[in-house]
């Protein structure tokens, strides 16, 4: 019997009993998969367990992950189903089909199918196959055409396109080290920009770590981050971009904050009752004076992401910290803070100041029950401490959260 990966799944998908054995089974995993193999055909047992863990894993991206299909690479380099429908929004009016490129095991692609007919196309067969099985798990298999094929091949003038280059390169999705350089991703960055020329307009998926700076005039940069965790850097280009240069977007409240963020100046201030921390998206964007100027906040100092206010923000762009105390950074003074405090648990956080954080927390006596925050920042070219107490996140309010013209 073949064992090509398609065989295998195709065989694992008409045996779903193995599943419940599986759940009935305690143990070791080895002597597990001894007892399954009396029953079951090996390499679909193994498919099975595996399977059984990367649904497991993938639970904090889909909500419907324990029915999905997935391979170790396809899951990692997969879209979170927030973000994939945060993008499909922009497409929601477009001509269709619309074009998904290297579409992986089709979470974009389902998020765009949510609105009318989509194209995938990818150079894996089996990235085919789980688009096509995960897409009837989400109920839209009819609105999804799938096709075999090198994405650079296909016709995309006058289309509307999606794309997710391969940052595994060298022979095969996930087949290479990981690649942040854009130059380095498959397609590379002249088919890209030949993209942006020929299609009518899209999006290019790309890591938030990507070197995309410079690297596309004309576009649109979005950073979009879930759970304050930056998940995604998404080059919008042609019908499909707004006006704005740079965008943070901060899910799931779907706030967004856009700006250039060349012409915007924060002021500086002193440290004030709250320290605030950006989120990662408005970071990465570059965003921090934008953040400043609309949403009233101060800078540290110029090279410090850290910011200030006296009044507690209604905003999810920011993380807010009631301040207890601002220390120099001696380990005398900071002890004797501690020493004579309430604290019994420190979270310890830096940007820029270098600081060994385990070693720093075995210093501190912690005599209390209270938790706390130790944030070292520059604070107008000094380095300080600030002991802080975390303010719980605010709802979806605030503002920025609707996507300007």
């Amino acid at each position: 019997m073949s064992d090509d990966p398609i065989s295998v799944y195709e065989r694992l998908l008409e045996t779903p009993e193995l599943f419940a054995a599986i759940e009935e089974e305690a143990g070791p995993e080895f002597a597990v998969q001894q007892r399954l193999r009396k029953r079951f055909d090996d390499a679909v047992v193994r498919l099975a367990l595996t399977l059984r863990d990367l649904r497991k894993r993938g639970a904090v991206k889909f909500s419907r992950a324990g029915q999905m299909w997935f391979d170790r690479t396809g899951l990692e380099q997969s879209t979170p189903e927030a973000v994939a429908q945060h993008k499909a929004a922009r497409f929601a009016a477009a001509e269709r089909p619309v074009l998904d490129l290297c579409s992986g095991i089709g979470a974009d692609a389902i998020a765009l199918a949510e609105a009318g007919p989509v194209l995938t196309v990818d150079r894996s067969p089996l990235a085919g196959w789980m688009t096509r099985e995960n897409a009837r798990v989400y109920g839209c298999a009819d609105r999804i055409e799938i096709r075999t094929a090198d994405v650079t091949a296909v016709e995309t003038s006058g289309r509307l396109v999606h794309i997710d280059p391969d940052r595994r390169p060298g022979g095969g999705r996930g087949a290479g080290q990981r690649t942040i350089r854009v130059e380095e991703a498959e397609p590379g960055l002249d088919y890209l920009n030949s993209l942006i020329e020929t299609a009518r307009g899209g999006a290019i998926k790309l890591s938030p770590a990507a070197n995309f700076g410079g690297k596309f005039p004309e576009c649109e940069v979005e950073l979009t981050s879930l759970h304050g965790e930056c998940k995604e850097a998404t080059i919008w280009f042609g019908a499909l971009r707004s006006e704005s240069l740079f965008r943070a977007t901060v899910l799931p409240e779907g706030a967004t904050l856009a700006g250039d963020p060349w012409s915007a100046r924060g002021p500086l201030a002193p440290l004030g009752r709250y320290l605030l921390d950006p989120d990662p998206a408005v970071v990465r964007g570059g965003l921090v004076d934008v953040a400043c100027e609309q949403l009233g906040f101060s800078r540290l100092d110029p090279e410090e992401e850290y910011l200030t206010s006296d009044t507690l923000p209604d905003s999810p762009f920011v993380q807010a910290f009631e301040v207890l105390a601002e220390l120099s950074n001696n380990d005398t003074e900071l002890r004797s803070y501690f020493r004579g405090s309430a604290i019994g648990q420190v979270e310890i956080k830096c940007r820029h100041v270098p600081v060994a954080v385990e070693a720093v927390r075995r210093k501190l006596p912690l005599p209390g029950r209270e938790a706390a925050v130790l944030i070292y920042a520059r604070l107008q070219g000094r380095t300080r401490a600030v002991v802080a107490r975390r303010i719980p996140r605010p709802g979806t309010g605030g503002a920025g959260a609707a996507l300007p013209n």
